[in-house]
């Protein structure tokens, strides 16, 4: 299958998607974006790993109501498609409550017929100094 600029704008579109449910706070948004099976993984920075759909989604109703808003400033993003599999790789530059950080981020999507779906979101941070 011969990857398109297409196919790399539909990707971007759905990582946007995280992010905008990510910053709304909107959970129903935020299942939108997943893949909701066994198959997922999910590492924030400073937890352990989550794998599954129900641990996953777990831990995003948690992060999107608890206190804090988040803003994120997404920058040095690349996007590579091989077949129905993708990932985006990104700076995530997060303000939040007055203070402000870096992630490394790496997000991976599964095609899902005409749309893609997330199945793996991995963020480190980014040490400062």
């Amino acid at each position: 299958m011969t990857t398109t600029s297409e196919d790399q704008s539909t990707v971007l579109a759905a990582n946007q998607r995280f992010y905008d449910a990510l910053e709304a706070r909107d959970m129903a948004a935020m299942s939108a974006v997943w893949e909701q099976t066994d198959d997922v993984i999910c590492v924030h920075p400073g937890w352990t790993i989550l794998r599954g759909w129900v641990n996953v989604a777990g831990s995003w109703d948690r992060i999107l109501n608890g206190p804090g808003h988040n803003q994120f400033i997404l920058t040095n993003t690349s996007v590579r498609v091989e077949g129905d599999t993708a990932w985006v790789v990104l700076d995530e530059n997060l303000m939040t409550d007055g203070h402000a950080g870096t992630i490394a981020c790496t997000n991976v999507f599964r095609r899902d017929g005409d749309d893609w779906r997330m199945v793996v979101h991995h963020g480190s941070p980014v040490m400062s100094g």
